[in-house]
């Protein structure tokens, strides 16, 4: 078999708007300043000693308020510079729904002007844009609990609507939430993202209010634009049972691939013209215990590094016979050891699923540049770009150069 990739193949990175953007204004931004002290005592507790020693940032209240974050609202070209140097040419990022619709039913023109200059500096750099609707963040008007909302698939297929009529002709490729499982069980069931809520029933109730709105809106930008490719950005965690013969470990698994992987394709899957893997963790269960190995490579985040899980979760979709993006695959790794590792190994799982006929049309490292990693803040450092916050100087890691040479040769 040949190392390449097929001809056509994207290569490139993810950033989302509230991680880089800066200066933004929205539910998320609200609930970080009311619950920092809250958040800095449970990384006392939460993060084993050598995170807390390695990163003592975690307990400054700076640590956790986004603020300009890496100020790529205003150094957008500089990063595409640097995205364009990489040998990449595709980058999906998100749009900031809170600047777009600042008030309810008010459109921003100037913020509408700015990402329409995001789109064309892409453009100009031969690099072809994935926009992301919904990457978590909401505007303050839709509410505290505003994916629980009755009206949130109206609004936000309203708001996809005006997208669709700004940027369709700019833009291919759309998705429409990032991860909406993630903001179910973090902010509707363990209560550590906002809303903050800890209830089971009322999750339940957002998979099909998420649903709606992500058919709702695909219809709208289909109705307007039919070339569009539209789908979600989905996360999917690779499963597998500790005991191989124990029916407990066996029901733990088939009861987290349903919720986690299964539930929200289901939900949408006559309103996807391609599925995404967004991968990061792997879940040995001993039924309702995690069990990691303790001869694995983990991430500073102590997150299992488990190559194979990538491969494991494409053949799960194949059964879909959509086309496959990877749009986000990455690790916090401040020191740059194990990026290039990671890289090589998690793409090593993505050829071999292609060798054997699946449709895998794009790899999105995440991510392009360090961001606010969301409850954990500027310490976890997931970029092929190195962010000196004081500063706000970039430097290309490593595992920036080494990515290039993949992309450069289409292969490993």
């Amino acid at each position: 078999m040949s190392n390449k990739f097929p001809k056509d193949f994207l290569w490139g990175a993810s950033t989302s708007a509230y991680q880089v953007e800066g200066g933004n204004v929205n539910d998320w931004s609200d609930w970080e300043k009311n619950n920092v002290e809250k958040i800095i005592e449970e990384a006392k507790k939460y993060w084993r000693p050598w995170q807390q020693e390695k990163f003592p940032e975690m307990f400054e209240r700076d640590n956790y308020i986004c603020g300009k974050a890496c100020d790529h609202y205003n150094r957008f070209r500089e990063d595409f510079d640097l995205a364009k140097e990489g040998g990449h040419n595709a980058h999906r990022f998100s749009v900031e729904w809170s600047r777009i619709e600042p008030e309810e039913g008010k459109f921003d023109e100037k913020a509408i002007e700015h990402y329409r200059e995001v789109i064309q500096a892409l453009r100009e750099r031969g690099i072809e844009p994935f926009i992301c609707l919904w990457h978590w963040t909401n505007p303050l008007w839709l509410g505290k609990e505003a994916e629980k909302n009755k009206k949130f698939p109206f609004y936000f297929s309203r708001y996809a609507e005006k997208m669709i009529k700004e940027f369709g002709r700019e833009v291919k490729f759309w998705l429409t939430l990032n991860e909406p499982t993630s903001v179910i069980a973090s902010g509707y069931i363990s209560g550590k993202w906002p809303p903050g809520k800890k209830n089971i029933f009322t999750a339940l109730g957002i998979y099909k209010n998420l649903a709606k709105a992500h058919d709702e809106a695909y219809k709208k930008i289909k109705n307007i634009n039919p070339d569009s490719q539209v789908g979600f950005a989905n996360i999917l965690h690779s499963f597998e049972v500790y005991r191989k013969n124990n029916w407990l470990d066996k029901i733990a698994v088939k009861v987290g691939k349903y919720f986690i992987n299964e539930k929200f394709i289901k939900l949408t899957k006559k309103n996807n013209d391609f599925l995404t893997v967004q991968y990061y963790f792997h879940n040995r269960f001993r039924f309702y215990k995690k069990i990691i190995n303790k001869k694995s490579e983990v991430s500073d985040l102590g997150w299992e590094i488990y190559p194979k899980g990538i491969y494991q979760i494409i053949q799960d979709l194949k059964k879909y016979n959509l086309p496959i993006y990877i749009t986000e695959n990455g690790l916090a790794d401040a020191n740059d050891s194990k990026r290039t590792k990671f890289l090589k190994e998690h793409l090593f799982w993505v050829k071999k699923a292609i060798d054997e006929g699946i449709d895998i049309r794009g790899y999105f490292h995440w991510s392009l540049l360090d961001n606010f990693e969301w409850d954990k803040g500027f310490w976890p450092r997931f970029g092929l770009v190195e962010i000196d916050y004081a500063t706000q100087k970039r430097k290309p890691r490593k595992s920036f150069w080494e990515y290039k040479k993949i992309i450069e040769n289409n292969g490993l």
